[in-house]
């Protein structure tokens, strides 16, 4: 099958990229930078990372991953992720892109990484589809994102941020997708997850409870 067309326009969210570039990533907390080395641990081969943002998981990918292509659809942040990608210790390309119709043929890669980038994706169904599609037969899927909440009284305020701003001012975000859920619909077996909640703040955010896991594509 041929690549699939290059998108019409970039995603383009100045603003939030700027504020994630310039703050958010560079002052994560230890944890999110261990949640980071463990959702690339013992990776190899080819790997496609989907919405790279500023190249924040570029200094984890282990040296087994032969080339990593990043796809990020916003122009400020995928400049950020290929100054990023000139430092890392694997080749890494960075690509313009959309999670909705990756620029990559079938079966490319050993593994695709979806890092914090599944709850703004505008179709996460499709998105998923296109990251099984680039998999190859056996293929992972590392997956690192923040989901609904279980306790009925967070699961709601999380839908109600996300009716209200949420998305607007967070570059897409939403708070309540059941993420996992999606993977398992779109095809993919989950081997193993960790939801956990994050510790970061003393008045947790939206965002805060979180899934870190690997699923595979079976055929």
């Amino acid at each position: 099958m041929a690549e699939p067309a290059a998108p019409a326009a970039s995603v383009r969210n100045p603003l939030f990229a700027r504020l994630y570039a310039r703050v958010l990533a560079r002052n994560e907390p230890p944890e999110m930078r261990e949640h980071r080395r463990t959702l690339l641990a013992g990776l190899d081969g080819r790997v496609l990372e989907v919405g790279a943002g500023a190249g924040t998981n570029f200094p984890h990918y282990p040296a087994g991953v032969t080339e990593v292509v990043a796809v990020e659809p916003e122009p400020y942040l995928r400049e950020q992720a290929r100054a990023a990608a000139a430092s890392a210790s694997v080749p890494i390309t960075v690509l313009e892109g959309v999670a909705d119709a990756l620029p990559a043929p079938d079966g490319a890669f050993d593994a695709a990484v979806a890092c914090l980038v599944l709850c703004s994706v505008p179709d996460q169904p499709r998105a998923l589809v296109e990251l099984r599609r680039v998999l190859r037969p056996g293929g992972e899927l590392r997956f690192f994102e923040h989901v609904r909440a279980h306790a009925p009284r967070a699961a709601a305020l999380q839908r109600t941020v996300d009716r209200l701003f949420w998305p607007h001012a967070f570059g897409g975000c939403h708070t309540a997708r059941d993420t996992a859920q999606e993977i398992e619909r779109a095809g993919f077996a989950i081997e193993a997850q960790r939801r956990m909640r994050s510790t970061a703040l003393k008045i947790p955010p939206p965002v805060a409870v979180q899934v870190l896991g690997i699923a595979r594509r079976s055929s």
